[in-house]
């Protein structure tokens, strides 16, 4: 008896002893509990303006050439698009409205005449037409030549399409189709080709992706019987080739390029309007991409953009959701992958678009976003806690 305790004593203390061992080991090589990530908070809420009733885009320009950042929204619900002059410290002036076609829900700015102000081209979802709206010295905008489609506008891009140093125009039809309308450098534009194909486009985009100095396009389409981002390679005179589908996530509704792995080829960023996600695309160089990542994002995604918002040189997603009325900061690894949790800042009800603009025009200054916040016919801004501006951050062409 006295035997066997004696064993069992010895074999009580060698446990007792490797249990101490293992774990002086595992606090000795680090490998204790991490602490939950925490993302940054970088952002804080700074004002809201009034705009027209339900806007559906925000977008920063220097509308009146005055060296401050102006805001420029689509607003669909009241037929009109909201200018708000800006101070150059982060507030506006109260927007000036104009009227102009029938629910207007997306517009593209560019140089379509010959003088130095900003012109827009319209889709006119509504009114199944481009309108064209030319740039004036005071910041407004008077109205220039329509143009119908059939049917249904609901997206629009400019680029360059055939070489000719103009701007042309790109058009997300909801009918599956895709039109092209060819500048003339007069504020006019001719009928180009059109492409029907996939299902329900919601968005476009224009960039050179393949490096042949052609432009070439992006479209989600957004229809149950496809769910994918088409990319379609230019011919240089204005024409496409077929395309090549890349599965996303349920209903894709906006797609924009950026460089998330550093390596100077552009990658996609498509948002998915179902199941609260949104994916990431890696470009290979010569047009194509590896398949799609998808990442968390909160209710209802509906738009976002991708920038470096924390000074790392690695670019962060910023996302505005419709559901819970918020915007969420996600903040990149530097491989199309996030951290999380993300960073949520509450917004006005339904924030529909977003945009990040400089505050001021000096060279080192506190960048802003803003949101377009559809059910509150406002514009909210959001103002940098102290990092500078950088660069947009598009990779260049490779």
């Amino acid at each position: 008896m006295i035997r066997n305790r004696d064993v069992g004593d010895r074999h009580r203390a060698r446990n007792c002893a490797a249990v101490a061992t293992t774990i002086f080991l595992l606090m000795a090589s680090g490998c204790t509990k991490q602490d939950p990530y925490a993302p940054p908070d970088l952002f804080y809420y700074f004002a809201s303006y009034k705009v027209g009733k339900n806007p559906t885009t925000v977008t920063p320009a220097d509308v009146n050439q005055d060296g401050f950042t102006d805001l420029v929204t689509t607003n669909i619900g009241s037929n009109t698009l909201s200018i708000l002059i800006g101070n150059g410290d982060g507030t506006f002036r109260d927007q000036v409205q104009l009227n102009v076609c029938k629910e207007p829900r997306s517009l593209v700015l560019g140089m379509f005449n010959h003088d130095s102000y900003p012109d827009v081209a319209l889709a006119c979802s509504g009114g199944d037409e481009v309108s064209i709206l030319f740039g004036r010295a005071d910041g407004k905008f008077e109205e220039g030549p329509r143009y119908p489609v059939h049917r249904t506008p609901v997206a629009i891009a400019s680029d360059d399409l055939n070489g000719d140093l103009v701007p042309d125009l790109v058009v997300a039809l909801r009918n599956d189709k895709i039109k092209v309308f060819l500048g003339t450098g007069t504020g006019e534009f001719t009928h180009g080709a059109q492409y029907e194909y996939g299902d329900t486009p919601t968005s476009v985009a224009l960039a050179d992706l393949n490096g042949d100095e052609k432009i070439d396009l992006a479209v989600t389409n957004g229809g149950p019987m496809s769910n994918a981002v088409s990319i379609w390679m230019g011919n240089g005179d204005g024409t496409f080739r077929l395309p090549t589908d890349y599965r996303t996530g349920k209903r894709p509704l906006g797609v924009s390029f950026t460089d998330f792995n550093r390596d100077q080829i552009r990658d996609l960023l498509v948002i998915n309007g179902v199941q609260d996600s949104f994916t990431t695309f890696l470009g290979v160089g010569n047009g194509t991409f590896q398949p799609g990542h998808d990442s968390g994002a909160d209710a209802g995604p509906n738009f976002g953009l991708a920038r470096d918002f924390n000074g790392d040189h690695r670019i962060d997603v910023a996302i505005v959701n419709l559901q819970s009325s918020d915007l969420s900061i996600l903040y990149g690894r530097g491989d199309g992958t996030f951290e999380y949790p993300p960073r949520n800042y509450r917004t006005k009800p339904g924030p529909f678009a977003l945009a990040m603009f400089r505050v001021t025009t000096k060279e080192a200054e506190e960048p802003g976003l803003v949101t377009a916040d559809n059910g509150n016919g406002s514009v909210s801004v959001f103002l940098h806690r102290g990092l500078k501006a950088t660069p947009e951050s598009v990779a260049p062409s490779p």
